[in-house]
């Protein structure tokens, strides 16, 4: 097989967490590349997306280990999409790498997808230490694991990320003006994920940017494409963005939210501080991949009603 993975079509996939955004890009990513692949659920999921997308479905209680073992006996590669807190990442992805193991599966893909979180300090970034952690697991179990780092989602730069704010005509920054920034999209990542899964030979971490950009790139993007000059502003060093997150993680810690705004400020710290940046990029592994860059990604943001 050659490593666009266009040879594997009798590969078999086990995906977990098709339910998920990401997830179901990756299912829909396999399927175009003639993958067999079989998402597992729990029991109550809503799958008609994950039907649609050409996969198999099947109902698992994931706390039944030999039905999971069973389930993944004559997979090729186990890919996790699971998105969550420990139960989820060190709990749940757990119990299927440890079924995957006892089915003697070869490969299996954990549920990474981030900056990169082997070059940040540990206590730093909550949902990153919890990769750290299930990543020191996999590398201890008898399995051949790779990690997928792609920086930030780029589809977040269409206003859920506080970097570019339209209203206002400015350009957020934490760190230098001229401070490089990874962004790859949901579905680039769903596409190289799908190949990498296909492909025996993939090192343990593959690192991905679909655009790497600095605010100032942003600012003069976003001038180009409104016509409107935007400012760059920085509120702060990184310094003043960690006294930050203390705060807000004191007056609204939200334990059990995978996603909480003080989460979403440690995730831009560590892009901001250049601490995650990732290199050298594997961008060109796969030669069919083609890449959706930030200008399209704001292009496309500001034809929305």
């Amino acid at each position: 097989m050659d490593k666009t993975g266009n040879e594997a079509g009798q590969a078999r996939i086990v995906l977990v967490g098709a339910t998920g955004d990401l997830g179901l890009r990756i299912a829909r990513a396999l399927s175009a590349r003639g993958a067999e692949v079989l998402a597992l659920v729990r029991e109550g999921a809503k799958t008609a997306a994950i039907a649609s997308s050409g996969a198999a479905i099947q109902t698992i209680d994931f706390n039944d280990a030999m039905a999971l073992r069973d389930t993944l006996h004559g997979t090729s590669c186990v890919v996790s999409a699971l998105n969550g807190l420990e139960d989820t990442i060190i709990g749940l992805q757990g119990r299927v790498l440890d079924a995957a193991v006892a089915a003697g599966v070869q490969r299996f893909i954990p549920s990474d997808y981030s900056l990169d979180f082997t070059k940040t300090k540990p206590g730093r970034n909550r949902n990153l230490d919890l990769r750290r952690r299930f990543m020191a697991r996999v590398d201890a179990a008898p399995i051949r694991a790779t990690s997928i780092l792609n920086g930030a989602f780029a589809d977040l730069l269409a206003g859920q990320a506080p970097i570019v704010l339209r209203g206002p005509r400015i350009v957020l920054h934490w760190g230098g003006a001229d401070q490089l920034l990874d962004f790859t999209t949901k579905d680039d990542v769903a596409a190289y994920t799908a190949a990498a899964a296909l492909d025996p030979d993939t090192p343990r971490i593959l690192r991905i940017a679909g655009d790497s950009v600095t605010p100032r790139d942003l600012a003069a993007t976003m001038q180009m494409l409104t016509g409107h000059r935007f400012r760059l502003v920085r509120p702060g060093g990184t310094p003043a963005l960690s006294a930050i997150i203390k705060v807000a993680r004191v007056l609204a810690p939200q334990p059990s939210a995978v996603f909480p705004a003080w989460q979403g400020m440690q995730y831009l710290r560590d892009m901001m501080d250049g601490s995650g940046k990732l290199a050298p990029l594997d961008n060109d592994r796969y030669q069919d991949m083609s890449w959706t860059k930030a200008q399209q990604v704001l292009a496309d943001a500001g034809q929305r009603p």
